[in-house]
């Protein structure tokens, strides 16, 4: 495969001062999942979440415009590993893939968000985006 149109991943990495289960559950839960959320100049976010392997989610994340996510979920093992795909305008409405890990590290957790299957454009913004995810869902689970 030619290297300039190979598919992006994404790593991002943030350590929680919170349980592996209640990070876990805070990526299945649509009320949990509309507060933390919010990445970059988002002002609010619905969430629809069917929590099973086979159910699918809807994220519509709105700011200055409206920016839909769907998916699918692939893996559901509580508290260690959630894997769903993602298809938004960010990825040109094509298949890419989400896995997060719930690292435990002493009373913290690490949560590490890995995108694969990006358009090499959106490389930056996701990683601009999980970011701030991630430091939301700290602001909102830590302590």
């Amino acid at each position: 495969m030619n290297a300039a149109i190979a598919p992006a991943t994404v790593v991002v990495r943030r350590t929680i001062a919170a349980s592996a289960e209640d990070l876990f559950d805070a990526w299945l839960d649509p009320e949990a999942l509309a507060i933390w959320m919010r990445p970059g100049g988002i002002k609010k976010t619905t969430a629809k979440v069917d929590p099973r392997v086979g159910g699918r989610y809807e994220i519509v994340m709105q700011g200055d415009s409206t920016f839909p996510h769907t998916g699918e979920y692939r893996v559901i093992d509580r508290p260690k590993r959630l894997v769903f795909t993602w298809i938004s305008n960010g990825t040109e409405q094509r298949e890419s893939l989400v896995t997060v890990d719930f690292l435990r590290t002493g009373r913290q957790t690490e949560v590490v968000v890995t995108h694969e299957q990006l358009p090499q454009s959106q490389r930056t913004s996701h990683t601009n985006g999980w970011t701030s995810a991630l430091e939301h869902l700290d602001e909102q689970y830590a302590g």
